[in-house]
C-alpha cells in the first residue's frame, strides 16, 4: 500500500486527511457499488485531485481494502483492548455491534455491498472476505465452546453451524434494515436472533422436521 507522508505535512494532517478520504470513499462506495463509484468521486467530496487520492493510497483496489480494515477498527475503538472480547463476552459485544451500526449506515452500507460484491471472480475484497468469515466463524465458535464448559454443558456438534448462523443473521438483518430502515429494529432484532441461536446451543429443542406435518 502507498503511503502519503511528505517533509512538508505533518503526521497528523497526513492522518487527518487519509480518514477524510476513507469517510467520503465510504459514502461512495457504499451508494454506487465498487464498480460504478470512482476515484474521482471520492476526490470531489474531499476537495483534492484523483491524484491527491492516488497519493494516500495507491489504488482504488487499496481504497477498497483501506475501508474494510477502516470499519473493524472502528468496531473496537471504543474498547480499552482495541480488540473483540474472548469468550462469552463476544456474545454480548455482537449484539452491542448492532446497536452502534444502527447509526452508522454508511459504514453497514459500504460492508453489505461490498461483501455481496465480493463474491464475484477476482475482486479485489474477495480474500478478505474469505478470511474475516474464516476468522469471525473461529472466534464465535470458541465462544460457544467457553460457554458450554461454563454452563455444564456437553459440547455439542452443532457449534459450527451455530456460528455461521449468527455471523449470516448478522448479516442478513443488516441488508433487511438498509432496505427498510422503519420495519426492522436492527439491534433489537440482532439481539433477539443471537440470543435464540445462543439458547438453541445451551438447550436443544425438538428438530424442526417434528412440528412439520406432510401433506
Amino acid at each position: 500500500m502507498a503511503t502519503s507522508s511528505s517533509s512538508a505535512t505533518p503526521r497528523p494532517e497526513t492522518e487527518r486527511k487519509r480518514t477524510e478520504i476513507l469517510r467520503a470513499a465510504i459514502e461512495t462506495f457504499g451508494t454506487k457499488g465498487s464498480v460504478n463509484g470512482t476515484l474521482n468521486d471520492v476526490a470531489e467530496q474531499v476537495g483534492i485531485t484523483h491524484a491527491g487520492v492516488l497519493h494516500h493510497f495507491g489504488s482504488k483496489q487499496n481504497l477498497l481494502l483501506e475501508m474494510l480494515e477502516f470499519r473493524d477498527r472502528d468496531d473496537v475503538a471504543h474498547l480499552a483492548s482495541r480488540r473483540i472480547p474472548d469468550g462469552p463476552a463476544l456474545f454480548a459485544h455482537l449484539v452491542a455491534t448492532a446497536q452502534r451500526n444502527a447509526q452508522r449506515e454508511g459504514i453497514v452500507q459500504v460492508y453489505t455491498v461490498l461483501s455481496a460484491e465480493s463474491v464475484t471472480d477476482e475482486h479485489p475484497a474477495k480474500s478478505f472476505f474469505e478470511e474475516r468469515y474464516r476468522t469471525l466463524r473461529g472466534e464465535v465458535a470458541d465462544a460457544f465452546r467457553a460457554l458450554c464448559a461454563q454452563e455444564g454443558v456437553t459440547e455439542p456438534a452443532t457449534i459450527a453451524k451455530a456460528s455461521a448462523s449468527i455471523l449470516a443473521v448478522m448479516d442478513g438483518l443488516q441488508l433487511q434494515w438498509l432496505l427498510e430502515p422503519d420495519a426492522v429494529d436492527l439491534a433489537q432484532a440482532s439481539a433477539f436472533a443471537i440470543e435464540a441461536i445462543v439458547n438453541g446451543v445451551l438447550r436443544p429443542a425438538p428438530p424442526v422436521s417434528s412440528y412439520l406435518r406432510e401433506e
